[in-house]
């Protein structure tokens, strides 16, 4: 076996960056290739049925099934143009992936041959299992029935040779099953929400839509070395694994210039990508050895979700034609720093105003200052909720830690804004809305032309942060479904505005200006919500004991977290605004714990493998080598001198043996655990044992087989060592 780390490890040294053949025409030209966007619905589809189309995806209007076999046609058409043969509905269950099945465009001729076809019935609608993915009890696998219901909102795309049409996935009994379906009802709730709120300033506003831009973080190792950890490949993340000397202390890593097998890598996903419609903007080198970053430009909320779960698949495959993997885990290695998920969120009407943008005139920074306050409204309501949709197994080993967002949600605005707050609560109510846009600064250095710098500084310790015309929430986990996060912040705006919308009525009805009302409502909802405004270190230990005197959510037990989901307020907020009922919380909930229980449970059963069949054995046959060395010695220099002579490997065969002793007791122990975990019917207490008495166990094995890999011998040891992977040429 160390025979394998060590060809791992030269195989890898081999390798070098990959021709990347890189299409003759510009971005812009081969930007969506294969999608059947507006340019292409416009070609193969009939005039007609083009315009019915548009209403449904820009209007909402219900969707015509008179129309759904011209549109298949048309689908069918271009996709056998571009050599596709199969199509698939492309939907997003509760595993945090995508799935699909694969059907041939074939059908029975009625003369022993067969046909191209398809209907607008199998596009518009098929039947998977639906017993056969997570569904917390709703279906048994006896009702297997479920219903998978094209989504026009969301483009078809061509992968390979397979049409893929994005869907939701509910029950037969129909409930959700999936992300997308209580999704889009939140997308509904905000639109309707906002934009009765925006009537108060312009009637003309006919819905409001939410963007989505995420940063998706990510490390990358060589496939060879992937390939000789069994807990990177069963897991997602080193189980075991000391520090490298040298990690990310030096702070060079960075924005350094990017490895050149990884700018490759990164060229072929960003051409990929560009021709699937997803608008790759950014990439460089992240913080920690080995990782990195790839944004793209913003995008309507629902759009964006699809377009990462499409682009974490595809990194998968491009980085394996590199000889790479793609580690998405949110902490795959210890001692440095977990991989994100930044959600960059925003509200914009129709029309193009941003929401979250101060104005020129007094009423537009009226406008800007309620969906700001309104904002901390739902944050501050809902803030152990918004925390509970971003946590998970592997999420929590990141969350807290000095490198991510505590476990701990509050907003961070910048001294300007807090400002402004500070004096619509206290001020006078005439001439209140005078907001300051960007300053310029002069440098002293002739060469750079003035800059102009935001009204907002970055504090990155918050995990809701106001970044100048939008909100950043940066607890999500970089392997996460942003769907989750995004249907609690949606849902929880849409109340906020709701509310806020009722008491101001209210106050209209009783004789009041509208202007008077909207500033005495703000009054009220910044008094309230000021708990949650935050702009200092929250790392700190003084946060912690201050956000719990504030009544903030300050739990960090992830199955503990997940309660919040089945708080009476949650419920009657997703049911209130029909985005998920009571069932359907109680089953995503059961999905969800159970999750839980079975990450760690395989992180349990690989670690206690690994340290009996791996680590033992190497530090037990070192130790021979050892004892055999002391016993020649003594044979050649006598008792005395030989135990002089060989004082230091005396030593180590005692802390060998101490070590060893402690991992075969503590993998005992943590085997028995199991045991005792497992006999607990409730998922949810189950879970919790899990936390509680396995997690635990499995830290104080990692302990003692991290200062074994400092002892035995490097040419023995089997597994690769973080200096090994973590820095790739």
């Amino acid at each position: 076996m160390a025979n394998l780390r060590f060809e791992a490890v030269a195989e890898a040294a081999k390798k070098r960056p990959i021709d990347v053949r890189v299409p003759i025409e510009r971005p812009s030209e081969y930007f969506g290739k294969y999608v059947f966007n507006r340019q292409k619905m416009y070609k193969y589809l009939p005039s007609d049925i083009y315009a019915k189309l548009v209403d449904v995806m820009d209007n909402g209007a219900r969707l015509d099934r008179s129309i759904a076999n011209a549109v298949a046609e048309g689908m069918r058409q271009w996709a056998m143009e571009n050599g596709v043969t199969h199509y698939t509905h492309w939907f997003q269950p509760l595993t945090e992936g995508t799935a699909e099945k694969h059907d041939a465009f074939v059908e029975h001729d009625g003369k022993g041959g067969m046909i191209e076809e398809f209907s607008g019935k199998l596009l518009v609608q098929q039947e998977p299992d639906a017993s056969s993915f997570p569904n917390g009890g709703i279906r048994n696998t006896f009702e297997a029935r479920g219903y998978s219901a094209w989504d026009p909102t969301s483009p078809v795309f061509i992968i390979d040779d397979t049409l893929c049409i994005p869907t939701i996935f509910i029950s037969y009994t129909g409930e959700a099953l999936d992300y997308k379906s209580p999704l889009l009802r939140a997308l509904h709730a905000v639109n309707v929400a906002a934009t009765d709120v925006c009537h108060y300033f312009d009637p003309s506003i006919k819905s409001v839509h939410a963007n989505l831009g995420w940063e998706q973080e990510y490390f990358l190792i060589d496939s060879a070395l992937y390939s000789a950890r069994p807990d990177l490949i069963l897991t997602g993340r080193t189980l075991m694994g000391h520090d490298s000397a040298k990690n990310q202390q030096m702070d060079d890593h960075y924005f350094g210039t990017i490895p050149e097998r990884v700018q490759a890598f990164m060229k072929e996903l960003e051409i990929r990508s560009l021709e699937l419609g997803i608008p790759c903007k950014t990439r460089h080198n992240e913080v920690a050895p080995g990782q990195f970053e790839l944004a793209p430009i913003y995008e309507e909320c629902n759009l964006a979700i699809d377009h990462n779960m499409l682009l974490m698949g595809l990194m998968k495959k491009v980085a394996h034609k590199h000889g790479l993997h793609v580690l998405l885990h949110e902490k795959p290695f210890e001692g440095i720093n977990g991989s994100g998920k930044h959600n960059n969120w925003s509200l914009t009407t129709d029309n193009g105003i941003l929401l979250y943008k101060s104005g020129s005139t007094p009423e537009e920074n009226l406008r800007f200052v309620v969906f700001i306050v309104e904002t901390l409204m739902a944050v501050y309501k809902h803030n152990g909720l918004l925390k509970a949709s971003a946590m998970s197994a592997s999420n929590s080993h990141r969350l807290g830690a000095n490198e991510a967002p505590p476990a701990i949600i509050s907003s961070f605005l910048g001294k300007q804004l807090t400002e402004l707050l500070d004096h619509v609560e206290k001020a006078d109510k005439k001439d209140l809305f005078d907001v300051a846009d960007k300053k310029g600064v002069q440098l002293d250095i002739p060469e750079i032309p003035e800059l102009f710098i935001d009204n907002t500084d970055r504090n990155r310790t918050s995990p809701f942060a106001f970044t100048g015309n939008r909100f950043e929430f940066r607890a999500v986990g970089s392997e996460a479904n942003c769907a989750a996060s995004m249907i609690v912040l949606n849902t929880a705006m849409a109340e906020a505005l709701t509310n806020f919308k009722t008491r101001v009525d209210a106050l209209i009805a009783k004789g009041a200006d509208k202007k008077a009302a909207i500033i005495d409502v703000l009054r009220e909802d910044i008094k309230t919500s000021k708990p949650i405004r935050f702009d200092g270190n929250g790392y700190s230990d003084e946060w912690k004991e201050e956000a719990k005197k504030r009544g903030l959510d300050c739990e960090s037990s992830c199955p503990l977290c997940f309660d919040n989901y089945l708080h009476e307020d949650s419920v009657k907020m997703f049911e209130d605004f029909n985005v998920l009922h009571r069932n359907e919380l109680e089953a995503r909930n059961e999905v969800k714990w159970e999750t839980y229980t079975k990450k760690i449970q395989i992180e349990a059963r690989t670690m206690g493998d690994i340290a009996m069949n791996h680590i033992i054995p190497v530090a037990t046959h070192y130790q021979s080598q050892l004892a055999k060395n002391v016993q020649s010695m003594m044979e050649i220099f006598g008792r005395e001198e030989g135990e002089k002579l060989t004082s230091r490997n005396i030593k180590i065969i005692k802390e060998i043996a101490e070590r060893t002793e402690k991992i075969e007791t503590f993998v005992e122990e943590l085997v028995n655990a199991r045991k005792v975990a497992n006999k607990i019917e409730s998922e949810r207490e189950k879970a919790i044992a899990y936390h509680d008495t396995i997690a635990p166990k499995m830290e104080e094995i990692r302990y003692e087989i991290d200062k074994l890999e400092l002892i035995v011998s490097d040419e023995l040891w089997t597994l690769p060592k973080y200096r090994e992977m973590l820095f790739l040429d």
